[in-house]
């Protein structure tokens, strides 16, 4: 099996735990706070990332040079990503998470541009403004029909799909300089600190700590909360961090679609949730919008 392959391989496994993980989020949001959740999955994370590096004797530079340099990605994934995602999904289905999820391959090609200087052809323009006009419309035909949380929940699930496409662009850079065993660890750690010093600190403060263990003792808890820090929260960095070392980031976030189609199904078959027509006319739309950014490139 080629670097190349191998790269590709990592980035569908990448996406097939994604589309997933919206489901899994919703089962753990039944019997925890969006902040324990979140608490729970990075000890999950931390500890199997440190037991794998013990055990396979695996090299990381932690030096206080590439801590800082790798800092202010793992302050936009997992902080700000995983914050917004998972308040996201207390207000909106994972199906509609998974739909805005598309948009990631726009907000990458825009930053992409924005701060790798890359050029966009005027296809490449219109087919952003047509993938946008397709959130729009899911967010209009919503608004007809349902209350503001839900508008709320998809709008913070457009936020975490706009940071997922910042540490797309940024860990491009960073796994060029670091392994992305490093990156993927610093990544993990500081979301372990970040997470448990607010939960464990609001529990605290209010004299209920008793509510941040008690989620331990629900079967469904447990499965959600393996699943999330084990893979989503922990293999999600490893499996993306190694493709980005190999593939464009461009290419990466077109991972993001399928996705999208995983989190769909989940949510219908798994979480008896509805697709409205609305729904799939809009993700469509965003598909045909992403396809286009993608595929109409200025020929080299």
């Amino acid at each position: 099996m080629t670097t190349n392959t191998k790269a590709y391989f990592a980035a569908i496994l990448y996406a097939l735990i994604v589309g997933f993980s919206f489901m899994f989020v919703k089962l753990s949001l039944i019997v925890a706070t969006p902040l324990d959740t979140l608490a729970h999955r990075f000890t999950i994370a931390l500890i199997i990332a440190s037991v794998i590096i013990i055990l396979k004797k695996v090299p990381l530079n932690m030096t206080k040079r590439a801590v800082w340099r790798i800092l202010p990605l793992a302050l936009i994934y997992p902080i700000l990503f995983f914050t917004f995602q998972t308040f996201g999904l207390v207000y909106a289905s994972s199906s509609e998470a998974g739909i805005i999820q598309a948009t990631v391959p726009v907000f990458t090609l825009l930053l992409a541009a924005f701060f790798l200087k890359e050029h966009t052809t005027p296809l490449q323009k219109i087919s952003v403004l047509l993938s946008v006009s397709g959130v729009i419309y899911i967010f209009v035909m919503n608004g007809a029909s349902i209350d503001s949380q839900n508008m709320k929940g998809i709008i913070l699930i457009l936020l975490s799909a706009l940071t997922a496409s910042c540490n797309t662009v940024l860990a491009r850079r960073l796994v060029k300089q670091y392994s992305f065993f490093t990156v993927t660890y610093v990544m993990t750690f500081f979301g372990f600190i970040f997470f448990n010093v607010v939960a464990i600190g609001n529990h605290t403060m209010t004299h209920t700590m008793l509510l941040f263990i008690e989620p331990l003792s629900s079967g469904t808890f447990i499965v959600a909360i393996l699943y999330l820090g084990a893979l989503s929260s922990l293999a999600t960095s490893f499996f993306s961090n190694y493709a980005l070392l190999h593939i464009e980031a461009s290419k990466m976030s077109v991972f993001s679609n399928l996705a999208t189609l995983i989190s769909i199904i989940a949510g219908v078959f798994f979480l008896n949730e509805t697709i409205e027509k609305y729904h799939m006319i809009g993700t469509l739309i965003i598909l045909v919008g992403v396809a286009g950014t993608i595929y109409c490139r200025k020929k080299v």
